[in-house]
């Protein structure tokens, strides 16, 4: 299709062009009037958000960095671009951590984003979205939380208390950070929703744009991080010389069909972006995803796991191998399980809807029902089930999960609702709490109402970590790996101990046959003789 901005045919050779004919001025003016629409309707067809991230657009002010009071000179902040659903969040969160901690940087707390807002692409296959238009997309979905009034820190979430008081990491809200960074005269964390302030939004909207890194790096000031996946794997202290190639490259096939030509390399990220390079100038050091996981004897994009030499940075390490919930999330789980449940249980994770999941529905249910014949064989019945699945109640008619139903002398069905009270109260409990707002800039800690709505999977997660028959996860899931790591670290003692089964005899249930290995140790090491 011809552009249709093109009015006039490109020139002919010379030797056959014409002579230029005579245009009436009437003629004429019918093609500016013609443009003139033309580019006013294109105009007003562009999306919004694209239009507040053009440089045209941007009030000058904001082309340099604003720097306040509140804001110490010789502070230098970490930005990055979460996305996909809240365990990629989670894992993307531990690397921001890990990587402001290596640069000496006060990490910027992004808020939960909601699971399909922003997508990645694949990095085996090559096919990502760049680190541009990952940050244009998260911080756009930031300010429509912020307008919607559904904004969730992560540190709201997940408890970085410990982090925090130990100077291993810096960090400050996005909101504040934003409100200061901006020149703003509120505090957007004390705002409930931005749709009463327009002229504010619109404002925040061209603040916040240079953060994307559309208009480019601003020495001394703003430094975006090209370097995705698809050229790069972040390193530190690994031994490898710095800039070797990774041993995943993309092969042949993949070269020919797709016409990719990226080479990855492997790079000291202290080396590239620390003391002495021309990032570590930047008050704002800027990423893409951070998202990382093992790929073909290598990691897609970080491979850090050990500090040989840096004790500070290799207990970050071990100590961010498991961060829990915030003490409410946990509270809420235990108080299900041993309230509402009050019996030895085994979780059931089912991922059904999403992705690939979708397509695998009988071998997921497979692995329940093995699992379950298990169980009838060795103990008494029901068995209690405690079900997780993005499957709606109202579709369980007509598969597995309707089966069990429909068994009520082999097996008894648990699992929360939306509406369940027990959910209000937590959502109420988080925002009086504000765990997000209490890390931040000296004369901003003052609370502010907070509104929580969605604590459905987090408090599902902690119950799920309390089943003392099992756990069945589906295969694939980071969710699965999440809950499987919650249940390894209370098991081995490593955190609170928020399961600890003080209603159920470990003794009577070893006998009955109902506990499984996992169970068995979280029974030992509570020192009970057998």
């Amino acid at each position: 299709m011809k552009n249709i901005f093109t009015l006039s045919k490109p020139p002919k050779p010379w030797g056959s062009r014409r002579k230029s004919q005579h245009r009436s001025p009437f003629f004429i003016l019918s093609i500016t009037i013609f443009t003139f629409l033309l580019l006013f309707i294109a105009y007003n067809h562009i999306p919004e958000s694209l239009l507040s991230l053009s440089s045209k657009t941007l009030d000058p002010k904001f082309s340099q960095c604003h720097t306040t009071k509140a804001i110490s000179p010789d502070k230098k902040f970490f930005l990055y671009a979460p996305h996909s659903g809240f365990s990629n969040q989670l894992g993307e969160f531990k690397n921001a951590i890990l990587m402001a901690g290596i640069l000496n940087r006060t990490l910027i707390v992004p808020p939960v984003l909601d699971h399909h807002a922003v997508a990645l692409g694949s990095c085996p296959k090559f096919r990502v979205q760049s680190p541009n238009q990952m940050r244009i997309s998260v911080w756009d979905h930031a300010i429509e939380l912020l307008r919607s009034g559904r904004y969730v820190s992560m540190a709201d979430i997940i408890d970085i208390s410990s982090l925090v008081s130990s100077s291993m990491v810096k960090v400050l809200d996005f909101r504040r950070f934003a409100s200061l960074w901006c020149g703003l005269d509120v505090d957007l964390a004390c705002l409930i929703s931005l749709n009463t302030q327009p002229s504010l939004l619109d404002r925040l909207r061209q603040c916040v744009s240079m953060l994307s890194g559309l208009n480019g790096n601003v020495d001394g000031c703003f430094f975006a991080v090209d370097d995705d996946c698809r050229t790069t794997v972040w390193t530190y202290q690994s031994g490898d010389e710095d800039g070797v190639l990774d041993p995943f490259q993309p092969d042949e096939q993949l070269k020919k069909k797709k016409k990719v030509s990226y080479v990855r390399r492997r790079r000291d990220v202290y080396k590239a972006l620390g003391p002495g390079s021309k990032a570590d100038s930047a008050t704002i050091l800027a990423f893409g995803t951070l998202f990382t996981a093992p790929y073909k004897g290598s990691q897609l994009y970080i491979d850090i796991n050990a500090a040989p030499r840096d004790q500070r940075i290799q207990s970050l390490i071990e100590k961010i191998e498991f961060i829990p919930f915030v003490p409410e999330i946990l509270s809420a789980g235990k108080k299900y399980a041993f309230e509402t449940i009050k019996a030895p249980f085994l979780c059931a994770q089912l991922r059904l809807l999403d992705g690939q999941f979708k397509n695998h529905w009988k071998a997921t249910f497979l692995r329940l029902k093995e699992k379950f014949d298990s169980l009838r064989q060795k103990g008494p019945q029901p068995i209690n089930i405690f079900v997780m699945t993005d499957l709606p109640v109202t579709n369980w008619t007509g598969n597995y999960l309707g089966d069990l139903v429909k068994d009520k002398d082999s097996f008894k069905l648990y699992f929360l609702r939306e509406e369940d009270e027990l959910l209000a109260q937590t959502a109420q409990k988080l925002a009086t709490a504000g765990h997000g707002l209490r890390y931040g800039v000296t004369g901003m800690e003052k609370p502010c109402p907070q509104r929580f709505s969605d604590v459905l999977l987090f408090i599902e997660q902690t119950v799920c970590s309390c089943a003392t028959v099992g756990f069945v996860g589906t295969a694939g899931s980071t969710l699965a790996e999440s809950i499987e790591l919650m249940r390894k670290f209370d098991i081995e003692g490593k955190y609170f101990g928020w399961c600890l089964v003080r209603e159920i005899s470990c003794l009577s249930l070893t006998v009955k046959g109902q506990l499984d290995s996992l169970a068995l140790k979280f029974c030992l090491g509570e020192k009970v003789r057998f």
